[in-house]
């Protein structure tokens, strides 16, 4: 059996741990600093089990020693955006948890996965990167997956159609300049740009820019159920070995010129982590929308450096 921990307990690591073991995707430790909370949560989801039909051991814990020789680790904890905040607002706090958890990952898991699921997302895989001292294609980010799934949703509502139907593709970094891309998004295999107007799918685009603040200000605090689904549908891949098509936050040097960091993209992710970047065709305006998206996370990173 395969064994996933999930670093955090609130509601995107409680989650995870759920979406991952009604999906019998492995044994699964859900661990966090406070007292009580991962075990508490852990044996809710085990009494959970006879109902909902998975058959997978759940354990909560504080200890790292519980999570020895995981098969992946998936990093949610970091503290969550509030009205009037924005993803870069988290740098300098987030970048602390990421890198305290990050050395107990490489001293506990060190032939692991990890999928980084908090803010600045790109900016987070990166310090989990540098840190871990890990293969590249072994640390990877959900937002592509979180991002596509907003964007495809808001397609399916606006068309009536079967969210099955959609087939989204987005790059750049998980912040308001990222980049869904209408002309590689499809409906049933045809393509968005022949169904929806410009003006139709510009709304459309900056709905899902702006979808993790939208959900923010309504509920106070972060989106956790499809960033969940997000690292779920990852971890996923990998386990199952499936060379999943998913766009998320992967390694890239010389792929779209990026020059070596972790942005956006859409990756074939299976047994190896992120075993190859698929590179598209950009027409200009895609490629000055990737280029400003890239120079924000490069910024990014240049302040992560300094607190490393």
């Amino acid at each position: 059996m395969k064994k996933i921990t999930v670093v955090g307990a609130g509601n995107v690591g409680a989650t995870t741990a759920h979406l991952a073991a009604l999906q019998n995707l492995g044994n699964i430790v859900l661990l966090d600093i406070v007292e009580g909370l991962a075990e508490g949560k852990a044996l809710d989801l085990a009494e959970a089990a006879p109902v909902s039909g998975y058959d997978v051991e759940i354990f909560g814990t504080m200890d790292w020693a519980q999570a020895a020789n995981s098969d992946i680790v998936i990093i949610t904890s970091g503290m969550p955006r509030k009205p009037g905040m924005s993803r870069d607002d988290l740098l300098a706090k987030n970048t602390e948890i990421v890198k305290n958890v990050t050395e107990q990952i490489a001293i506990h898991c060190p032939k692991c996965f990890v999928i980084v699921v908090c803010n600045p997302l790109d900016a987070m895989v990166y310090t989990a990167s540098k840190v871990s001292g890990f293969e590249k294609n072994r640390v990877m980010g959900m937002a592509g997956a979180l991002d596509c799934a907003r964007f495809s949703y808001f397609i399916a509502d606006e068309l009536g159609v079967s969210i099955n139907d959609i087939k989204a593709t987005l790059m750049g970094g998980h912040g308001d300049d990222m980049v869904p891309l209408p002309r590689y998004t499809s409906v049933s295999g045809i393509p968005l740009t022949e169904l929806l107007s410009k003006e139709k799918i510009d709304e459309l685009i900056e709905r899902t820019r702006k979808g993790g603040i939208e959900i923010v200000n309504l509920l106070g605090y972060s989106a956790y159920y499809a960033p969940a689904a997000g690292a779920v549908k990852m971890a996923g891949a990998i386990l199952r070995n499936s060379k999943s098509l998913i766009c998320c936050c992967a390694y890239c040097e010389k792929e779209y010129e990026v020059g070596g960091y972790f942005v956006g993209v859409p990756a074939i992710i299976g047994a190896n982590g992120v075993e190859r970047i698929v590179e598209l065709e950009l027409n200009k305006y895609e490629r000055a929308g990737l280029d400003e998206s890239v120079e924000h996370v490069r910024q990014l990173v240049k302040k992560v450096d300094t607190l490393l």
